[in-house]
């Protein structure tokens, strides 16, 4: 069932990711198990901007990869089977980065769940910024129990 604007309560609630390390602001398509789409809103007030560069702020493309990757995990951890479940990289794969991504940006994220198999899955994702592909790639995941004790985010 496709879900549409899906707020950063509902992120919140199945991504154990916490400022300043989650990089979706919001969900604009959501098709469980299959494919995800968000924003992610680029602010000079983003920590990494301090360092990454002073006074040529760009956005580090790990961090793009991870906004992607947090936006494919709500995809699968969406999925009734996956409910306490953690996403984490397995790999990443042909990705490409074609501009740099500035304060006020805005990127446009979306992901397609191309493949799974038991625990491991991979997706394909974009990134845009006004239309414009600004980086794309594949990105491998694998699914792990979470331990309610030791990864408790209250």
């Amino acid at each position: 069932m496709e879900e549409k604007e899906f707020d950063f309560k509902k992120i919140l609630s199945v991504l154990p990711h916490r400022y300043p390390f989650l990089l979706v602001d919001r969900l604009t398509e959501l098709v469980p198990g299959e494919k995800a789409s968000g924003i992610k809103n680029v602010t000079i007030n983003e920590p990494f901007f301090q360092g990454h560069f002073p006074g040529e702020p760009v956005m580090p493309g790990v961090l793009i990869i991870e906004s992607l990757a947090q936006v494919g995990a709500v995809a699968v951890l969406s999925m009734a089977e996956n409910e306490n479940k953690l996403a984490m990289f397995a790999k990443v794969n042909n990705f490409r980065f074609r501009q740099l991504v500035k304060p006020g940006d805005q990127l446009e994220l979306s992901i397609t769940i191309t493949g799974m198999r038991r625990n491991i899955g991979k997706g394909e994702g974009e990134a845009r910024v006004k239309g414009e592909i600004v980086a794309s790639g594949e990105i491998w995941f694998a699914l792990m129990e979470r331990d309610s004790e030791r990864d408790s985010i209250d």
